[in-house]
Order: structure tokens, then sequence, then C-alpha cells
């Protein structure tokens, strides 16, 4: 039995350790894994681990040993299954590995705007504190979360540690899914869309890229939120029409933070890049060291399952 990791790099840096998947089999583990290399290296393995590196249909074709392939993310779109389960191919997934790290940067991304504490700390930094004839000063003004409205499209895992962080700052949620939620805890209710778009204050994406949620956040959709409405997408990149976010950002109509972008890395003329009233982090909200070791175990238990002939996270049956 050979598994090989395709790319490993941004899971493991080299702060965890892959032995617990080397003591099952002969392992080889890549950083990165250009196309082009997908094959010669995959070509004599049993199992394969992928994150981003994608194996299509065609690529799967040409792996006839292949038995198993395990995505090391939640999100399966890098790998074909239709044409794995063809190849009897059993493909997993690693889900609910860390809803906290990515729900903390929900947050890091609200307070970034609510708190201002990256203008402020440049300023003190450039000496302005210092020629201040107060004991205090702001550059803009701050903002309370208590009483303010959070709205979530999206309620699975994340979407509710959200929530959880948002009623422990005194914020009341609105959360709107394709179905009616009625057992929800206190400070929580279901809307449907376009009122959570119109209530909320803080507007934050925690559902999967489907042909209906493609570009939903468009220029109709954002003229519904409020004057100054915060936006944040934490999920994936295609839920939003970037030229029209960007050009409400250019007039000052809200804000934004994003951890994701429809391409990733974002080409250098992405329109958000060079926009005002935006943080971007580079889709690492669900990078803590926690929450890799959490996928590393999740993916070890996996490919264990696997070797046992009782598959877990199973995607394609």
């Amino acid at each position: 039995m050979k598994i090989v990791v395709l790319d490993g790099g941004t899971l493991n840096p080299g702060d965890l350790s892959w032995a617990p998947l080397a003591e099952l089999a002969e392992f080889t583990c890549f950083e990165h894994t250009q196309r082009d290399d997908i094959i010669p290296r995959a070509i004599d393995a049993e199992c394969v681990l992928t994150n981003k590196t994608p194996l299509d249909a065609a690529t799967l074709s040409k792996l006839p040993k292949l038995k198993y392939v395990g995505v090391l993310a939640t999100g399966t779109n890098v790998v074909d299954l239709v044409a794995a389960k063809a190849q009897s191919i059993v493909v997993t997934n690693v889900p609910a590995y860390g809803p906290d790290a990515v729900a903390q940067m929900v947050f890091a991304h609200i307070l970034h705007h609510t708190q201002a504490v990256a203008v402020h700390h440049n300023a003190v930094a450039s000496g302005e504190w210092s020629k201040c004839r107060d004991f205090c000063f702001t550059l803009m003004p701050l903002q309370s979360l208590k009483g303010k409205t959070l709205g979530l499209i999206g309620y699975g895992d994340i979407g509710q540690q959200v929530a959880k962080l948002a009623l422990a700052f005194g914020m009341t949620v609105l959360v709107n899914t394709r179905r009616v939620l009625t057992d929800l805890p206190e400070g929580v209710r279901w809307c449907e869309q376009e009122s959570v778009f119109r209530l909320a204050d803080i507007l934050s994406l925690h559902c999967p890229l489907s042909a209906e949620t493609d570009q939903f956040i468009n220029a109709t959709t954002l003229e519904m939120l409020k004057p100054k409405a915060l936006l944040i997408n934490t999920a994936r990149g295609g839920l939003v029409d970037e030229a029209a976010l960007a050009k409400a950002l250019h007039q000052g109509k809200l804000f934004a933070g994003v951890d994701v972008l429809s391409t990733e890395p974002p080409s250098p003329d992405n329109p958000l890049l060079s926009a005002p009233n935006i943080s971007i982090t580079p889709h690492n909200a669900w990078a803590t060291k926690e929450a890799r070791q959490n996928l590393l175990d999740i993916a070890v238990a996996n490919v264990k399952c696997f070797l046992a002939d009782k598959p877990c996270n199973w995607v394609n049956p």
C-alpha cells in the first residue's frame, strides 16, 4: 500500500507530524504538486490525499491503482466525484474540523472595522499620539457590537459558532437557510433572505457555493443592505460579484471583510485589492494550528476507516 500527499504544505508547513500516516503504509508527501506532476507522483499510489490539487476525470483515468482519495478539506470540488465513483474510488472529506477558527476570523474582521485597531496603532507608531494635546484621540467613530444585528446566510457548524460569539457580544442574530428553522437559541431567529439583508448591520456568509448561490451577492442584493453595513465572507469567493462589491466600496456605501476571493491566489487586477473600506486575509481563517491538527487527525482516521473497509466521511458512495 502506498499513500501520497500531493500538497501538504498548507496543512502542515512543518509544525505538525505526518507520522500517523507514515505508520500506515509506504508514505510520500509533497508540499506542492503542479498539474503535470500529478500522474508521475501518484501513478503507483492506492491512496492519494489532496487539498487543492485537482483530480479531474482525465487524471483519475490515468491512475489505475488508485482506490482512495482523501480531500484535506471540507469542500470536494477538486475531485470529479462522478468519475471517481465510476472507477470505484472512495472519496472522503474532512468536515467540521475548525468552525471555531473560522468564527474567530469572522470576528477578527468585524473588530477590525468596528474598533479600528490597526488604523490607530499605525497612527500611534507614526507619532500622532505623542503630538496629541489630549490623553486619547480617535481617527474614526468606534462602534459597540452590543445591540447590533448580525445576519447569517447559512447556519451550519461555522454559522452556529459565529452566532454563539455574537450572542456573547450582546448582538441579535438573524439566520437564513433553505429550510425554515424553528428550534433556535434565544436571541437567534430565522428570517427570509431579503429581510436578513435589509435588517442586518453586519452580514456574514456561511453557505456553500452552488449554481443557486453563485454571485448572489451582487449589485441588486448589495442595494438591500443598510448604509454603512459590513459584509463578511469567509465561505467562498464565488458567492460575491467582486466588481459590484468594489463599486459599492468605492461609493462608500458599505464596508467588507473577506478571507476568500473568486480566484486564489488573486490576479493583481482583482478589483477588491484596490478598493477602500475592506480588509482581506489570504484564505487562512481555517489555518490555526489547532484546527490544522484536528484536520490531520480526522484525515488519518478517514484513511484507517478505509483500510478497515469501513469508509467514513465518504462523499461519493
